[in-house]
């Protein structure tokens, strides 16, 4: 067995291997790979990144593949110290390079390549053979130690590097399991992507708990994904709020059969609807329905179960342990009283050691509480409310407006989808004004008929002054807006 005292998840993985070594850690298609066989998986792997010549500081790019060699090489990477840069496989060629270009990784692992020089490999050149010979693991490293880098895919200006440590991920998993449940006789199915939080963490958290994990290609055959629910006895899973409107339409109620197994279903990564909340309530009536908010700085920083928190659903929820903190601060980092809007900011055992680039880190802090950058609020019970992002707030002669605010206010009115920016006010007296892009959908409605409607529900000066009717508002992989496209 490997011994890695550094890594707290690798800990848990491998006391699983001693404890249960025949249960199933991992399915992939007809591969069944069981705890034993993955800690066995993971030690060979660490041999083998070792006959490259790699070792602790170093740094792999690793593009996220749905396949169990894919695991074998992240964990193989803990082992060692050697730092994960997680990268998606569908991402364009410039991300790729700019990220490389940064990081200089010393080998790329997986389908892709990129600029600089470094050696690449494929999954399936590897030389993975079973191995007696122990890796020689760095007896220096610390949890403190980063172990991956993941970039973000934020909605304006370049990705960040964030740096998370052992420690963080081990953190972010234990918090997210004490608040889901998520226990040893859980089974998971995976859809969603590796090369982000959301799905990295799903994989810590259920090897974590000691559950299986089912690997799923994605959520667009929702025929196969449903398949994999029934014959594997799934008791959770996770997905973005894009997701559920997926299932949603081409579905209707059908995921309800699935109800009496599914323990809970998490959900975070964008704004999901009240009125979507209500109705998943409805669906699965005993299901835990838990939605996280945190970016990848701060993963899972809160959370809400929507059964015990029926009367506040508008709120993203409160601290996920005993071990974060949350906090509504003005500029000058001083905390705010409930009810002021102000900058969400967390502390914990999960959030961010720095980021990559020294520049990056220039702003990012206040003392040891992370900016969100998240502009929002907290009732006096403790629950936290978004509004929107700072950068994204509209300055109107003075007052700061929410995007989100006059979106949610439109899409009630039965708009298809929209978003909103900050422009230049064409009259030049109020500094900006607010811009409206509109996607039809099946609403009959003219923009004088909106603007008309709207008057009885926002102020004046939240009312956009420029519209404009588009085929469809960019967005994130994750479902987020990315307002810097819109403006551009």
């Amino acid at each position: 067995m490997i011994d890695t005292p550094h890594s707290p998840v690798l800990c848990e993985i491998v006391g699983h291997a001693q404890c249960t070594p025949d249960k199933i850690a991992l399915v992939d298609g007809t591969q069944r790979v069981s705890y034993a066989r993955l800690v066995s998986m993971i030690g060979a792997t660490a041999v083998y990144l070792q006959s490259l010549g790699l070792s602790a500081g170093d740094r792999i790019l690793l593009t996220a593949e749905k396949e169990v060699e894919f695991v074998y090489l992240y964990f193989a990477a803990h082992v060692l110290g050697i730092v994960n840069v997680v990268v998606d496989a569908a991402s364009p060629q410039e991300r790729l390079d700019y990220i490389a270009g940064i990081v200089k990784p010393r080998v790329s692992f997986g389908s892709r390549q990129v600029d600089g020089g470094c050696r690449a490999i494929r999954f399936e050149e590897m030389a993975l053979g079973d191995t007696d010979v122990p890796a020689a693991v760095n007896r220096s490293l610390a949890a403190t130690d980063v172990a991956d880098v993941m970039f973000t895919t934020g909605t304006t200006g370049a990705p960040k590097g964030v740096c998370l440590s052992h420690a963080n991920i081990a953190g972010s998993a234990a918090n997210t399991n004490g608040f889901i449940g998520t226990c040893s006789d859980d089974v998971e199915a995976l859809a969603l992507p590796l090369s982000h939080s959301f799905g990295l963490g799903r994989l810590r958290c259920v090897l974590t708990a000691g559950g299986t994990l089912v690997l799923v290609g994605n959520f667009a055959n929702l025929k196969s994904f449903f398949s994999v629910l029934e014959s594997e006895r799934v008791t959770g899973f996770g997905m973005v709020p894009a997701v559920w409107q997926y299932i949603k339409r081409l579905s209707g109620r059908r995921i309800a059969k699935f109800a009496d197994q599914l323990h809970y279903i998490e959900m975070g990564s964008a704004a999901l609807p009240v009125e979507d909340k209500q109705l998943l309530m409805e669906l699965f009536p005993t299901t835990r329905l838990c939605m996280h908010y945190g970016l990848t700085e701060a993963s899972r920083a809160l959370f809400t179960e929507f059964h015990s928190a029926a009367a506040v659903l508008q709120s993203v929820g409160r601290p996920s342990s005993g071990l974060v903190e949350a906090c509504v601060m003005d500029e000058q980092g001083h905390p705010l009283a409930p009810g002021i809007d102000g900058e969400i900011c967390v502390r914990g055992n999960m959030v961010c050691r720095s980021y990559f680039l020294p520049q990056d880190n220039v702003d990012a802090f206040h003392g040891d509480w992370f900016r969100t950058g998240d502009w929002g609020h907290r009732d006096e019970d403790g629950n936290y409310y978004l509004t929107g992002r700072k950068k994204e707030l509209i300055n109107v002669g003075g007052e700061k407006v929410a995007p989100q605010t006059i979106e949610d206010a439109i899409l009630a009115l039965g708009i298809a989808d929209c978003a909103c920016v900050a422009v230049a006010d064409p009259q030049g007296v109020l500094g900006e004004v607010p811009k409206a892009y509109l996607v039809r959908g099946k609403s009959a409605l003219e923009i004088a008929d909106i603007k008309s409607r709207l008057a009885g529900m926002l102020p004046p000066h939240e009312i956009p002054v420029l519209w404009e009717w588009v085929d469809e508002i960019p967005r994130t992989a994750s479902g987020k807006v990315q307002r810097l496209k819109l403006k551009s």
